[in-house]
């Protein structure tokens, strides 16, 4: 493992250490139609390293130009974090990553049958000497590496062993199990993770995409299953329905496996919208984790749980993640989320007032088909009450 990865979770080591691996520079950009500009990618690396991430993967050096640039940009940037170049199994991909100044590589190659037949065009003999050639030549270079097993998924199990055998033996430092099309789903998951681990001692790095919309759920059963690296990305960006989402398996290690990695998770609302800009990709109300419907509570049951005690309606609270929490008024509100929303402006309500004040507030909700803003709340009060 690389110095940086060493001294990143040394004072982990009292707990299970699980490896973040952001690859929003990298998987995240070859979302369609995106394209990080050269200061956004060394922005977002600074991010990614202010809130904790142990490694970057930054980008394709052997792309040359803009992408070199930025990448090598990263690298001097005295970044605490690890930065990783993705390569194909070829020399001078590696040797372009050199040239950036990252301290570790991920060498990328397909294992699955399909892949090899009708994209490749070739042998799983042939897969095996190109990785195992490119492995050599990086482990004489000082570097980290990672083999990434493409469509690991829908490799033949046998066949994925072999693969992980031969890349430790030629110097591999990890293996990164890939899940290209989204299709596991936690079970099944778990069952391979475990039985590569009883065949092969290696660290193994899951690579999870979001087809079926299981993508943070498969990065956990594989973390379950012995997987100690979780490559993610900001928002879940990513090709097609993306990636596992960098603040969803962050928080759930912490809250639903017992794993802090110390991250400075009160930033991640606030990665998240400049990642959404720069991207051009909306960040939903409604996402898990950093949507600003987290924690908005219209509902008249649900916002006087909240009220009373927060814990009854929210998993965590909203400052842990850069957010506040929101009472809306609307259609479904309650009494006791009026007379909250009165108090804040220094209006006692009654009881009786309340209930008089909700059928109109109702009335007004469903004509407009949206929550109400303060103001109009105002407004309706000073007409039925007066000021």
């Amino acid at each position: 493992m690389s110095e940086k990865l060493t001294e990143n979770t040394t004072e982990k080591k009292e707990q299970r250490k699980i490896i973040i691996v952001d690859t929003t520079l990298r998987d995240g950009e070859q979302t369609a139609g995106v394209v990080f500009a050269n200061r956004e990618k060394v922005r977002i690396a600074r991010f990614l390293d202010e809130i904790g991430v142990h490694q970057i993967e930054a980008g394709i050096p052997v792309m040359g130009g803009d992408e070199m640039e930025a990448i090598k940009e990263i690298c001097r940037a005295g970044l605490k974090a690890s930065i990783m170049g993705w390569n194909r199994p070829v020399i001078k991909d590696i040797e372009a990553s050199l040239a950036c100044g990252v301290d570790a590589v991920a060498i990328s190659i397909s294992t699955s049958d399909i892949h090899i037949k009708y994209k490749l065009q070739t042998s799983r003999e042939w897969v095996l000497e190109q990785m195992v050639k490119a492995v050599e030549f990086a482990k004489k270079e000082g570097m980290y590496i990672s083999v990434n097993a493409e469509d690991a998924s829908r490799t033949d199990m046998d066949f994925l062993i072999q693969f992980a055998r031969a890349a430790k033996e030629a110097g591999a430092d990890r293996l990164r199990y890939c899940d290209t099309v989204g299709i596991l789903d936690p079970f099944t998951t778990y069952e391979r993770i475990q039985t590569i681990l009883k065949h092969v001692d290696i660290d193994i790095e899951m690579h999870t995409h979001n087809d079926f919309g299981m993508a943070t759920a498969n990065a956990l059963a594989g973390v379950r299953a012995g997987a100690t690296h979780v490559g993610v990305t900001v928002i879940g960006l990513g090709e097609r329905a993306g990636n596992a989402a960098l603040e969803e398996v962050v928080m759930a290690l912490k809250h639903l496996m017992g794993i802090d990695l110390g991250f400075k998770t009160e930033m991640f609302r606030e990665i998240a919208e400049y990642v959404s800009r720069a991207s051009g990709r909306e960040l939903p109300a409604w996402k898990a984790i950093v949507g600003s419907n987290m924690f908005a509570h219209e509902s008249g049951i649900h916002a006087d749980g909240a009220l009373k005690n927060p814990k009854t309606y929210e998993a965590f609270h909203p400052e842990e993640v850069g957010l506040e929490r929101q009472i809306v008024i609307g259609k479904h509100s309650g009494t006791a989320a009026l007379k909250a929303k009165f108090a804040e402006y220094g209006i006692h309500l009654s009881e009786f007032r309340a209930q008089e004040l909700l059928a109109k507030v109702r009335a007004y909700c469903v004509a407009l088909k949206r929550p109400l803003f303060d103001k109009e709340l105002m407004y309706i009060y000073e007409d039925y009450f007066g000021k």
